[in-house]
């Protein structure tokens, strides 16, 4: 069976992680969960870029080489991803002999299909986005203050180029044939329009810096960093190493990009591909950006998110989750401190949290602790049976559109349902009537609600639905149970089970911002 196959960009070293790196990584590591608490092969793959000019001159400015540039801020990457919970399967690194070899392999497949000639380019290049600039993107750099325009160099070198204009006509016919290849939507019209436009030949080599991976026809040549950077995808799937691998894991299921680079990911990376012989990735998703408390995000104005502060002093999980639910997936959006703590009171604190400590709490008041013996048909628990249902439908679809907000979504209506269910069945009045075998079904319908919802929970908040599933009696971990237990369907839950309370999955914070 084939894995699914899911990737983060390769993130550049010239600067530390921040919201954005932890925002497409988090949605991945969800995703991958997702699908194998499902009982899915899964590989899942991140990295850092660490070659170009770039890296070339902020090692200089820090007064590093380039490759201890790269180790110091790699080890900043998988300290975050430690930090965060994130469960990849390879972290690749450009620098690396596999790396390497697969690109420079990919290279003499296009060599050899007649795709690649040597010329001269002569124009224009923006270092920091380590990309060319065409004449009508320079004049309106140069309408721009001094201040705030981008590191553009003028160069003239040999250089080899792919004959991207070549496949301008295959391309179009790739997105016709699949719609869905870039979304959303509205980034696969601004693909299909870059297309349309018209495909100049892309450079694809540079000769004025060393800092790369070399072509080995032709070994004054370093590639063009995205030729070399896209090619981490084949590398870590084995193309270059392993054929069975490569066999069960490509093509991609799914690239996670930012928008800012869609047009690498779904005209050059496809093209090379072709050219190649091998079959392009199935689907791109463009997310949005993040702004700070309304302004974007700049080291002038040095309003950086650092996700390692913010996960210790708000927790991991509820990090997790107000990236993955406060914005429609796609869209930009904006982080701000009171917006966090505001879905840390309302959907964590009093929302999931608080249907955990009260049904449990009253499990243990009012049956020791045990889950009582019921199949929760002695109460009217109709509507909470319906959400479990939308569920059962919703939040699958949801994931599979790459919609994780509205996943989360729709199980927090399940939540709401069930914590409505104890304001209407009034537990504490069944009990004071002596009407066991209604407690017992109200409190085994709310248990019931807990396993389902601790099952959804996990792919975004990992920690907390194993706290959960403890509490809930379950020996082993949620991770690591049978398919029986983490059925989404009603009425698995076994009657004996030993729960406990405990402390709070989440308490509620002060706004210090009022």
């Amino acid at each position: 069976m084939k894995a699914y196959y899911i990737t983060t960009p390769i993130y550049y070293v010239n600067d530390l992680p921040h919201i954005g790196h932890a925002y497409t990584t988090v949605a991945a590591d969800a995703l991958a969960r997702w699908r194998r608490l499902r009982g899915e092969p899964v590989f899942f793959l991140t990295g850092t870029d660490e070659h170009g000019r770039k890296i070339e001159q902020t090692a200089a400015q820090t007064g590093e080489t380039p490759k201890e540039l790269a180790d110091r801020v790699v080890e900043r990457f998988h300290s975050l991803w430690q930090t965060l919970n994130v469960e990849n399967d390879d972290f690749i690194r450009t620098t690396e002999e596999r790396h390497i070899k697969c690109a420079q392999k990919l290279f003499k497949a296009s060599l050899d299909a007649g795709d690649i000639y040597l010329g001269e380019y002569e124009g224009w290049y923006d270092v920091r986005e380590e990309s060319f600039v065409t004449e009508t993107q320079m004049e309106e750099i140069n309408k721009m203050p001094p201040e705030k325009r981008p590191n553009i160099e003028k160069i003239k070198e040999p250089c080899f180029f792919f004959k991207l204009s070549a496949y301008e006509k295959p391309l179009l016919e790739y997105y016709k044939k699949n719609p869905d290849f870039v979304m959303p939507k509205e980034r696969m019209n601004e693909v299909r329009s870059f297309v349309e436009s018209g495909l100049k030949d892309l450079s694809i080599s540079r000769t004025t810096f060393s800092w790369g991976v070399r072509v080995a026809e032709n070994p004054q040549h370093v590639m063009y960093v995205w030729f070399d950077a896209l090619s981490n995808y084949l590398t870590a799937a084995g193309f270059e190493s392993d054929a069975e691998k490569f066999k069960k894991i490509w093509p991609a299921n799914l690239h996670l990009v930012g928008k800012d680079i869609i047009r690498f990911h779904a005209v050059y990376w496809p093209a090379f591909l072709m050219s190649a012989g091998i079959e392009p990735p199935q689907r791109v998703f463009a997310h949005g950006w993040w702004t700070v408390e309304g302004e974007k995000m700049s080291k002038s104005l040095g309003n950086s998110v650092n996700p390692v502060e913010i996960a210790d002093e708000f927790g991991v999980d509820a990090f997790r989750y107000f990236m993955m639910r406060e914005i429609p997936f796609g869209k930009d959006g904006d982080f701000s401190r009171k917006s966090l703590i505001s879905r840390i009171n309302s959907d964590l604190a009093n929302g999931l949290g608080n249907l955990a400590s009260r049904t449990l709490g009253m499990v243990e008041r009012y049956f020791e602790g045990a889950v009582p013996d019921s199949d929760g048909e002695g109460c009217d628990n109709s509507t909470v049976k319906e959400r479990v249902e939308s569920c059962a439908s919703g939040i699958p679809a949801a994931m599979d559109a790459i919609q994780p907000g509205k996943a989360l979504s729709l199980l927090w209506e399940l939540i709401a349902e069930a914590d409505k269910f104890v304001e209407d069945s009034k537990p504490w009045e069944i009990h004071k009537k002596g009407d066991t075998e209604k407690l017992s079904a109200v409190l085994w319908t709310l248990c019931e609600s807990l396993r389902i919802i601790a099952v959804y929970t996990y792919p975004f908040m990992p920690g907390t639905a194993e706290n959960l599933w403890r509490k809930l009696g379950f020996e082993q971990s949620l991770k690591n149970s049978p398919q029986k237990h983490l059925s989404t369907g009603w009425g698995i839950f076994s009657a004996g089970a030993k729960v406990k309370k405990g402390d709070n999955l989440f308490n509620r914070m002060e706004d210090e911002t009022r």
